[in-house]
């Protein structure tokens, strides 16, 4: 009985040493951006007493500098949701629109992990099914890092596409769609009620790069919830047993969330998210041709440069969504 006890004193002193360092990492970037803006202050002063036009450059370096700094800690302020500072499981599906749809969730595969890269996340591919003639058909993987699901819950939603199809030989203009589904890995306990007999639970060979079971065993779990029709799917793991547990705690974590949801709908009388995953239901469109431009259609956020988007400069879109969301809180 000492045992349960021991590893939950240990779960609990992890998550307080967890807070504790994020809390001192707070305190010292607002540290550092209150000295970046005393120096400002001090050298703009210097500038005027001493009529010295040669400091404006200096001035116009350091004000840029104040200006980032500030900005990434008014985003982390925004990162106060219950569950925004644990890691996230990304979960990407081809929608409408077949060999085109699966190349276009495999570009979406790489901004996210190229994103992840530039912040200095891990990532995990939990689950992996590629597309018939190109691309992926749907793909789960973890992002590990420090507020990662407060930054990619943004990203939830379906991502639209238009470019000059690489595999239409008439050189047609396509419209291919992407689903992006976001959940957090919740690290502490949760308490959700499942019901074995709500449960399907498959098994198949599992289909991805990594890992030398991949494709001799059926090992790769694959969980429907049945009153809700939630999907969880897992094959990275050793064993079937460990894609269990893994799938299981991403169907509670889910779950869990959903419940939240639900409860705060009915107190607010608002709609649910559409997730209908094709026209009319997407969040962002990325448009290669007949112009270059990506645009989020909740926060009105524009960047021409959709290579640049598209090679995981994701970040303007996250902290305009995050100051969107705060000052249209439901």
């Amino acid at each position: 009985m000492e045992a349960p006890d021991f590893w939950n004193d240990v779960e609990r002193s992890n998550e307080i040493m967890k807070t504790v360092k994020n809390l001192k990492d707070t305190l010292a970037a607002y540290d550092e951006v209150a000295e970046e803006y005393e120096e400002l202050g001090v050298l703009i002063e210097m500038a005027e007493e001493e009529e010295d036009s040669s400091l404006i450059p200096e001035i116009g370096e350091l004000l840029e500098r104040f200006k980032e700094q500030f900005e990434a800690l008014r985003i982390q302020t925004l990162l106060s949701g219950e569950f925004d500072k644990d890691n996230a499981i990304v979960t990407l599906h081809a929608g409408a629109g077949g060999t085109e749809s699966c190349d276009w969730t495999g570009m979406l595969f790489r901004m996210y992990t190229r994103w992840a890269e530039k912040k200095g996340f891990d990532t995990e591919i939990l689950d992996y099914l590629e597309g018939e003639e190109a691309g992926i058909k749907s793909v789960t993987l973890q992002i590990n890092g420090e507020n990662a699901y407060g930054y990619l819950k943004s990203e939830k939603g379906v991502h639209r596409l238009v470019r000059i199809s690489p595999f239409n030989a008439a050189g047609k203009r396509q419209t291919s769609f992407s689903s992006c589904d976001v959940m957090p890995d919740i690290e502490e306990n949760i308490s959700v009620d499942i019901r074995d007999e709500d449960l399907r639970i498959d098994t198949y060979r599992s289909s991805g790069a990594g890992g030398q079971h991949i494709n001799k065993t059926s090992s790769a779990i694959r969980i429907t919830h049945l009153p809700t029709g939630i999907v969880v799917q897992c094959q990275n793991q050793r064993s079937q047993h460990q894609n269990k547990d893994k799938a299981m705690k991403m169907l509670m974590s889910k779950l869990y969330v959903l419940k939240q949801q639900e409860n705060q709908e009915r107190l607010d009388g608002i709609r649910g998210d559409v997730s209908e995953n094709g026209f009319g239901s997407q969040i962002r469109s990325y448009v290669m041709q007949p112009y270059t431009m990506v645009k989020d259609h909740r926060t009105g956020t524009e960047i021409s440069n959709v290579n640049g988007v598209l090679d995981g400069n994701v970040e303007p879109f996250i902290n305009a969504y995050l100051k969107w969301k705060s000052l249209n809180k439901e």
